[in-house]
């Protein structure tokens, strides 16, 4: 029999098997056999395990370690692995739920009692497990009843069980003597898991509801290659020397108080960073064509009944009510910036108009999933609602993607591009709605010529979008910008203009954040910058220090000149050694430190030494000056010296 599968480099291809062939051997004879490759597969675009029987003229498309989909069914895969090891070491524990996550998986049990010290010994049962090279077995469950029978010492399968609809088909998955319940697919030897690290363990609720019982979760991830699991450990510690929630506070830039839980306090230095981060931002809009715009953080129900909002996204919404009026915090700037547009009637010559906004909204988040600043319940969003025709949209587009590399490039930031598509559920708009939009933005991107990815599903509820992820320094990605196409909200609210022949028409808007959350991005500086902030962001610029109390006069002159030109200055003329001085303005992150000492006060000059402790020596202070602020006004990334 003939069947077909899909190469990245060659497109489509043919290829002969024999009748009744598994997938297994199209992958030997397409010699796929290396741990990273063929972890799993669609087959006619639906996810199949490796041992799924071809028939004649199906499609294959397999995907590797390095692909989103092999590493979700690789550390699926190994999460089974893990509640294997469990149960052989804590025979009384209760599996509930182990899912894939963005970095590795979990595995939450029941019964079950364990502290870090038993990672070690978990981890080595987990390798011997792999070793064992077991080959899951997918079986069908004839009916609930067997299901439930299978499981019927374990209430928290049971009551997953229970949750499925009728007439589904409920499947299971054995690995020698451990049995799971589990949709799939799993690998096809557990023999590919090379390398395996068990991170941590830490407490959860049954299904994330603090009223449900505690379980034991434990967190591990695996990989295809010992390398690769080292790199990642590299990574992480790499990561712990740049993470805001430890450098922030360290720094003095925000802090997190439990009588504000997930919003941030930001401090002076931080609100530094922040207002330049800002005027920096408003510069760039106001060449682009931006107007701004405020509007408020409380509206009554209704008109957020009339965005679609309270249909769609009111689980993340705050409520309250007053004068027996209900009204929400905005969750989003969008409803009040269509308000805004509908206060006078508008020409096709406007358009397109863009209308920007800092708008500060409330977003209710899980307890548990609140992170520092990437995932707060209040941030402020650098919106902007443009006003367009549907000819627009195209040249409109790549203005913005234009806008995103300027910005981005100046903070020396890379950034990656996805089409976001429509949800299956929860959406409002037409089917015709959704395909222009989705069709518009897609020429525009392909347009604008930098490669992208298209994520299928996840789009807004109101119409597809350009997502914007940038790469931090250990080339993790953030999604911070998007770009949205919506033909939905125009019609809620009645949006009109008039067009050249004198009609009223409907015009589109294009939703749009760059920074996306100023928090988030505000973070991810943080962590890009190892709190090495540039001179032009830098809340601590230029700290001078006086060898001796004779020179604190001198000092405070020096000062005098650089506070003039509008560089944060301060004077360290303490009793404290030369030597302790310099290293605690180091550890603070000043960009420049100044001594000066006898040689300095005859000569009426600085010594300069850099951050990253590198002596320049002697130099004359209007040196200094011209040298920093043209690296100012550049908004240089590296230092002048």
């Amino acid at each position: 029999m003939r069947v077909k599968y899909f190469d990245s480099k060659n497109g489509i291809s043919e290829v002969e098997l024999a009748e009744g062939a598994k997938i297994t051997d199209l992958t030997e004879k397409l010699n796929l056999r290396a741990p990273h490759q063929a972890v799993t597969c669609d087959v006619n675009g639906t996810r199949r395990d490796l041992t799924t029987t071809l028939q004649e003229n199906d499609q294959v498309r397999f995907y590797s370690f390095d692909d989103p989909e092999g590493k979700e069914v690789f550390w699926h895969t190994s999460a089974h692995v893990l509640a294997q090891a469990i149960l052989r070491k804590f025979p009384q524990a209760k599996p509930t739920i182990g899912p894939p996550i963005e970095n590795g998986f979990y595995y939450d049990f029941a019964d079950l009692t364990i502290s870090e010290e038993d990672l070690k010994e978990i981890e080595e049962e987990m390798q011997k497990i792999c070793e064992e090279n077991y080959r899951p077995e997918r079986s069908v469950f004839s009916s609930k009843t067997e299901a439930l029978n299978q499981f019927k010492d374990n209430r928290y399968k049971i009551e997953l069980i229970e949750s499925f609809a009728e007439g589904g088909e409920l499947t299971g998955y054995k690995q020698g003597e451990f049995f799971d319940l589990c949709r799939g697919p799993h690998l096809a030897s557990l023999g590919k898991i090379k390398a395996i690290k068990v991170m941590k363990t830490s407490g959860a609720y049954w299904r994330a509801d603090a009223k449900n019982t505690m379980l034991t979760r434990i967190y591990g991830i695996s990989f295809p290659d010992r390398k690769l699991l080292k790199e990642y450990l590299q990574r992480l510690e790499e990561a712990k020397k740049r993470d805001h929630k430890i450098l922030g506070p360290k720094l003095d830039l925000f802090t997190l108080h439990e009588e504000a839980p997930g919003i941030p306090f930001i401090h002076p230095k931080g609100m530094i960073i922040w207002n330049r981060l800002l005027d920096y931002w408003r510069e760039c809009h106001k060449r682009a064509g931006y107007v701004e715009l405020k509007t408020p953080t409380i509206l009554i129900k209704e008109l957020w009944e009339r965005s679609g909002h309270i249909q769609n996204y009111s689980e993340n919404m705050f409520f309250t009510s007053h004068e027996e009026r209900d009204f929400a915090i905005k969750p989003m700037n969008c409803p009040g910036a269509m308000l805004y547009y509908n206060e006078k009637s508008h020409s096709y010559r406007e358009l397109p108009w863009r209308v920007a906004e800092i708008g500060q909204v409330h977003r209710f988040e899980p307890s548990g999933s609140l992170s520092g600043l990437f995932r707060v319940r209040s941030f402020h969003q650098d919106d902007a609602h443009i006003f367009l025709k549907l000819s627009d949209v195209q040249s409109e587009v790549i203005k913005i993607l234009s806008l995103v590399h300027e910005i981005y490039s100046t903070f020396g930031l890379t950034y990656e591009l996805a089409l976001a598509t429509r949800p299956e559920k929860q959406t409002i708009g037409s089917d015709e709605a959704w395909d222009i939009s989705t069709k518009s933005l897609k020429a525009a991107l392909e347009e604008h010529g930098l490669p992208f990815k298209i994520n299928e599903g996840d789009g807004a509820f109101y119409g597809p979008k350009i997502d914007i992820y940038i790469l931090d320094a250990l080339k993790r990605a953030w999604q911070c910008g998007t770009i949205q196409l919506d033909m939905s909200l125009p019609e809620r609210f009645s949006l009109e203009f008039t067009d050249a022949d004198g009609t009223r028409q409907r015009p589109l808007i294009l939703h749009r954040t760059i920074l996306g959350s100023v928090e988030r991005f505000f973070g991810s500086l943080i962590e890009f910058y190892a709190g090495k902030f540039p001179l032009w962001l830098s809340p601590v610029q230029v700290r001078i220090v006086s060898v001796a109390t004779r020179h604190a006069d001198y000092a405070k002159e020096v000062q005098k000149v650089l506070q003039e030109k509008g560089f944060i200055t301060d004077v360290d003329d303490s009793n404290e050694s030369v030597s302790k001085k310099i290293r605690d303005a180091q550890l603070a992150q000043y960009n420049y430190t100044l001594t000066v000492g006898d040689q300095e006060l005859e000569h009426k000059t600085i010594a300069l030494r850099t951050r990253d402790n590198v002596v320049h020596g002697e130099m004359t202070l209007s040196a200094f000056v011209e040298a920093i602020e043209k690296e100012r006004q550049e908004r240089a990334l590296q230092a002048s010296f």
